[in-house]
């Protein structure tokens, strides 16, 4: 047992107890923490804006081209960066209990994951300091709702890119490529190599709002059940109302970290997942802005870093980033 899995495991009561926390304020000068900012909503959009045509989905992983160079504050013109600009941080929605991509540290107080990296990167570009950040911790359900309304800039909650959600808002290029897959109690018989086909009559969980859910609606056999989020999900298992968990890999990967009575079955993915960064859809100029950050972390070796910082030990070493696909 390595020493992370063993302090993981501590960490999971107390991960369990801050799930569903709203707007939250970490400690200055912790890494990868949120700085502490006053809660604040940001501008609805303005009734005479433009109206922006939903956009034609052929390609789910499609999004605009990037900018050329990323340029300076004094540069930018469009006015939705303005605004962020203006109030001096990018406020961005976030989980507080996908371990891994965005989870509270029981010691530190902040949030952290790949996700939460992926964000700072963001907001480095524009602030020159990645701690100008505003997270606000959502559900799955909340994250379209809260982008149409303008109540954050971005989303980065593992997110998967879909042409049906590309008609409500709008992402930035894939950032990573994740799975669905199943995790399960030990307990159950032969459990290592269950997929989801083979539950039938059994309690399958998955948050509302995800296309995971959506997927297992579609699977004949499971009964299932449903959660706010992912740990939610694993406390039903743990109380015996669920016996199986599905989802991305990434998320399952931590939640197995937390439980060790838990699997994740070597069944293949039975889906593909590639994951955006959440925007408003009338946004596209700050979405060429955050595919021109995206490009240039994975040109210069940053995306890897942050892979291996998080997912390394559960998933093995980095593989090459997701090629991006652009001419939306």
């Amino acid at each position: 047992m390595s020493a992370l899995t063993s302090t993981l495991r501590r960490r999971l009561s107390t991960l369990v107890a801050v799930a569903g926390l709203g707007v939250l304020a970490g400690c200055s000068g912790v890494t990868y923490a949120e700085t502490q900012l006053p809660a604040t909503t940001a501008p609805k959009p303005s009734s005479s804006a433009p109206a922006v045509a939903a956009p034609t989905c052929t390609n789910a992983t499609q999004s605009y081209d990037p900018l050329p160079s990323l340029p300076s504050r004094g540069e930018i013109t469009d006015a939705s960066m303005r605004k962020i600009i203006s109030k001096g941080y990018v406020t961005v929605g976030v989980s507080a209990d996908t371990y891994l991509f965005g989870a509270r540290d029981p010691f530190s107080g902040g949030i952290q994951g790949f996700d939460i990296d992926m964000a700072r990167a963001v907001a480095k570009a524009i602030f020159g300091d990645p701690g100008k950040l505003q997270l606000r911790v959502i559900t799955a359900g909340d994250r379209i709702p809260l982008l149409q309304d303008r109540e954050v800039d971005m989303v980065a909650r593992n997110m998967t890119m879909t042409c049906a959600r590309w008609k409500d808002i709008g992402f930035s290029a894939e950032y990573y490529r994740s799975g669905q897959k199943v995790l399960v109690s030990k307990a159950l018989p032969g459990a290592a190599d269950l997929a989801l086909t083979d539950l039938e009559g059994r309690r399958v969980c998955a948050p509302a709002g995800t296309t995971s859910l959506t997927k297992l609606q579609q699977v004949k056999g499971p009964v299932v059940v449903t959660a706010g989020t992912h740990t939610g999900c694993l406390v039903l298992l743990q109380q015996g109302k669920a016996d199986a968990i599905t989802g991305d890999d990434t998320v399952l990967a931590g939640l197995a970290a937390q439980d060790p009575n838990t699997v994740i079955t070597s069944a293949k993915p039975i889906t593909v997942e590639p994951y955006g960064l959440g925007l408003n859809r009338s946004d596209v100029y700050l979405a060429r802005y955050v595919n021109r950050v995206i490009a240039d972390l994975e040109a210069d070796g940053e995306w890897k870093a942050i892979y291996n910082r998080w997912l390394a030990e559960p998933l093995g070493p980095a593989p090459a980033p997701p090629t991006p696909v652009y001419g939306r």
